[in-house]
């Protein structure tokens, strides 16, 4: 059962910047594409980004594009998410999850073995 690990949240000032990073263990993370989701309270979990095994990208959120940028390192088995010029709407609680090969949903019912989470609070 792959296993993974959401850190890199915090309290960031407006305009900041955070990097997200997501490990994997258990099992290979090239095996899989993995998303980045985020809830914020009293919402639904809404999708970020989402980056295939093979690299490629599908931004859920065409408002996000330019300010988040995912990106994976297989050999170290590890996603990450950098997010700039945050605005204190990006705050939430950041999950990653994977998905086989391609990112073909962005559906959170579709994802498996979801992260803890890592919260993220933008605020002056």
């Amino acid at each position: 059962q792959l296993q993974l690990v959401e850190s890199g949240g915090g309290l960031v000032q407006p305009g900041g910047s955070l990097k997200l990073t997501c490990a994997a263990s258990k099992l290979p993370l090239d095996w899989y594409a993995i998303g980045w989701f985020r809830q914020a309270p009293g919402k639904e979990r809404e999708g970020v980004s989402c980056i295939s095994n093979g690299g490629v990208i599908t931004n859920y959120e065409d408002s996000l594009k330019g300010r988040f940028t995912i990106s994976r390192d297989n050999a170290k088995n590890t996603v990450y998410l950098l997010m700039n010029n945050l605005e204190p709407e990006d705050t939430a609680v950041y999950y990653c999850a994977a998905i086989l090969t391609s990112c073909s949903s962005s559906r959170p019912r579709d994802f498996h073995s979801w992260g803890q989470g890592t919260q993220v609070t933008v605020s002056s």
